[in-house]
C-alpha cells in the first residue's frame, strides 16, 4: 500500500484549497464532511482521528489520520458528491452513505485500511474490513488503536485537567468559533481566554448549540 505520510504544516497547505474539490464541500476528518450547510459524517466506518499516529509491521510510526484525510480528499476531487441521508446524530450531523462519482466513500476507506467498520452502529462494511485485515492494508499492518478507543483515552486524560472537567477548548480565531476535542491535532497548542470570549465545554453537542464548530481541513 502506497502510505501517505505528511506534517500537519504540509497537509494543512495541501488541503488548504485542493484543486478539482467543490468550495462548497468541506474534509473535516476522514469520516466527516460538510457540503453547504449539512455535515455528513459517513455510515458505518470510523476514521483514525486527525491527529491520531499507528503502526505498520517494522513498528514505525505514521500519521493514519492525516492519511485518511488525504484520502477523503482525493476520492473528493474532481468528482459529484451525492449523499444518501439515513438519520441526524446527537451533534446535528447527518449520518449518510456518501459517493463521488459513484464510488463509495466509506467503503473506498476501509478497502484501503484507512478506516475501521463501525460495527457496533453498522456492519455493512464488515466484509471489507476483514478483507482488508487479511491483506494488511494500512491500519492493519500492525497492531493499532481502534479510534473509538483512542478518543475514549484522550477523553480521559485531558479531563484530569480540564476546568470541572470539561475538556473541550472553545477557540476564537480569525472572528471562527472553532472547538477542538482532547483528540484534535491543534488540542496541546491551543490555549483558552475568556477574557476574549472563549471558554470550555463539557462535550461536542454543547459546542455546536454555542455556535463553535469543529475544525476542518478544507
Amino acid at each position: 500500500m502506497k502510505k501517505i505520510i505528511l506534517s500537519l504544516a504540509l497537509l494543512a497547505s495541501v488541503l488548504a484549497c485542493p484543486a478539482g474539490v467543490s468550495a462548497a464541500i468541506r474534509v473535516i476528518d476522514g469520516d466527516t464532511l460538510s457540503d453547504g450547510e449539512i455535515t455528513y459524517r459517513l455510515n458505518g466506518i470510523d476514521a483514525p482521528e486527525s491527529g491520531q499516529t499507528c503502526l505498520n509491521s517494522s513498528g514505525q510510526s505514521w500519521r493514519c489520520g492525516e492519511a485518511a484525510t488525504a484520502f477523503l480528499v482525493d476520492l473528493l476531487t474532481n468528482t459529484d458528491l451525492k449523499c444518501q441521508a439515513m438519520e441526524q446524530d446527537r451533534y446535528g450531523r447527518t449520518i449518510a452513505t456518501c459517493f463521488a462519482s459513484g464510488t463509495d466513500l466509506g467503503k473506498s476507506l476501509v478497502e484501503a485500511g484507512l478506516a475501521w467498520s463501525f460495527r457496533r452502529y453498522d456492519d455493512v462494511y464488515a466484509a471489507a474490513e476483514d478483507a482488508a485485515k487479511a491483506r494488511q492494508k494500512g491500519v492493519w499492518a500492525g497492531t493499532n488503536q481502534a479510534p473509538w478507543a483512542y478518543r475514549e483515552e484522550r477523553w480521559t486524560a485531558a479531563q484530569q485537567s480540564a476546568p470541572e472537567g470539561c475538556p473541550i477548548k472553545g477557540n476564537i480565531s480569525k472572528n471562527s468559533k472553532i472547538y477542538h476535542a482532547p483528540w484534535s491535532p491543534w488540542y496541546s497548542r491551543t490555549k483558552v481566554s475568556p477574557a476574549r470570549g472563549e471558554r470550555w465545554f463539557c462535550d461536542e453537542a454543547e459546542a455546536i448549540a454555542a455556535g463553535w464548530r469543529a475544525p476542518h481541513w478544507h
